[in-house]
């Protein structure tokens, strides 16, 4: 009789696609854990976070800024008395034209009226900023340099407290 030998061979392994390295996987999961716990830790602590404080208004003056459909001219009017403060014509200041359109358009896309007052105010910071009482919007103005927080601060001169 004859023996029949067995010789038991491993299975050829079934050929893998490359894998995905993991190690950049582990590596970004950590810095998004790390820059959340950073926040909550800043957060409850007050360690590593910056607050500006502007202070109490000091002075305060609401503003029309309106653009003359015919002859590119941007006037700026004291709402209160309908007092012109200036008039832009379509070469001449530049950053408060820039700020008009804008507050402009945040105020198109809002469907606020143009009647719609701005208000300057200058803080007791020093600080000097412009909001849309229409839709919230506040710039700090410092933030654009000191020529540009001046086109705007001549128009609080001799306003006094609020």
């Amino acid at each position: 009789m004859e023996q029949i030998k067995v010789t038991r061979t491993k299975p050829t392994p079934e050929p893998r696609g490359e894998r995905f390295p993991t190690m950049p996987l582990y590596g970004a999961f950590a810095f998004i854990t790390f820059a959340f716990a950073a926040v909550i830790f800043g957060q409850a602590t007050d360690i590593g976070t910056v607050r500006v404080e502007a202070g109490e208004p000091v002075a305060v003056r609401d503003i029309l800024l309106l653009k003359s459909t015919t002859r590119d001219i941007v006037t700026v009017t004291d709402y209160a008395t309908g007092d012109q403060l200036a008039a832009y014509a379509q070469n001449e200041g530049g950053f408060v034209r820039g700020a008009f359109r804008g507050l402009s358009r945040i105020r198109l896309v809002n469907e606020v009226p143009e009647t719609q007052p701005f208000r300057l105010i200058r803080w007791s910071s020093g600080a000097v900023s412009l909001s849309d009482t229409g839709t919230g919007e506040r710039l700090y103005l410092d933030a654009f340099g000191r020529d540009n927080v001046a086109a705007f601060a001549q128009f609080l001169e001799g306003q006094g407290g609020i």
